[in-house]
């Protein structure tokens, strides 16, 4: 069950489940705590797994003033001091994981670790200009549906659009009660269009996996991988036949491959593995209870 936190001006969604070590997810855009279903299903059994709405998302409210990629660092640092967790492996994806790149900067105390999904270092030109065009998008006078099913385009694999999963994930969506608004998500995508972390990702100390999809048209390989060469010891992997979510296409996949990752720096393995992309077909999209 989800409860509120009151942390400084905000109360920020949360919720937690499972035992073990403690993880803390960081979700995208207009993404709340349900985008991680498939990871509090899939990893409780061998976690204590924290997520939250960001602000602006979900049941989490936006203030007003300026949104910026520190400010939502400070928010994920927040959560887990207010439930007194003294450090997590941390994973995000999109948005979220360059608010991870912040969170292991601004509290490296916090983070145990890194997974870093769909990531980049700055946004390039196509990325601006996308990101940009999101926030045109949303704010077109059409019916959520429409938005959605354009917008997803670009997030998800053409598998998982002629399977039938995308219009899975679209009503899901659509029976959400917690919308967010157009503005919103304009001012969320504000903050990663103005940010450049590209100076500070030399200086993240905690262990670090940057995954990547091979036909992801947003965060493209070559923006994972600048990550990963910019972060000491990281280790990078390409998907090749994955876009955008794997963690929500592919979730089995992608929650044995963390857990992987996890199990190792919980064991104290230092070395880390040598940067390869994975060109493996991709299992099919599997949907768990």
């Amino acid at each position: 069950m989800g409860r509120h936190i009151r942390v400084r001006e905000l109360d920020i969604w949360t919720e937690q489940v499972g035992q073990g070590p403690d993880v803390l997810l960081i979700g995208g855009a207009g993404d709340t705590v349900e985008s991680w279903q498939f990871q509090l299903d899939g990893l409780a059994d061998r976690y204590r797994l924290t997520a939250f709405d960001n602000r602006g998302a979900g049941r989490t409210a936006m203030p007003r003033g300026r949104v910026s990629v520190a400010t939502m660092a400070d928010d994920a640092a927040d959560v887990l001091d207010g439930l007194g967790i003294a450090s997590a492996h941390v994973a995000g994806f999109s948005g979220g994981s360059i608010v991870s790149q912040e969170l292991a900067l601004r509290r490296p105390d916090l983070v145990r670790s890194l997974v870093l999904q769909s990531t980049w270092p700055v946004p390039d030109r196509y990325l601006s200009t996308w990101l940009r065009f999101v926030q045109r998008l949303a704010a077109v006078d059409w019916s959520e549906r429409d938005f959605l099913e354009g917008f997803f385009l670009d997030i998800y694999t053409a598998r998982a659009h002629d399977d039938g999963t995308v219009a899975a994930f679209i009503d899901e969506v659509l029976a959400f009660p917690h919308k967010q608004a157009p503005e919103d998500l304009q001012r969320y995508l504000d903050a990663f269009l103005d940010h450049d972390g590209t100076a500070g990702l030399p200086r993240i100390t905690a262990p670090t996996l940057v995954l990547a999809g091979g036909v992801d048209v947003v965060a493209r390989p070559p923006l994972g991988q600048a990550v990963a060469e910019a972060v000491p010891g990281a280790q990078f992997e390409v998907w090749a036949t994955e876009a955008h979510q794997p963690f929500q296409e592919v979730p089995d996949r992608w929650n044995a491959r963390v857990d992987t990752f996890w199990q190792e720096v919980e064991a104290g393995i230092g070395t880390p593995h040598p940067r390869a992309a994975d060109h493996d077909r991709a299992a099919p999209a599997r949907r768990e209870g």
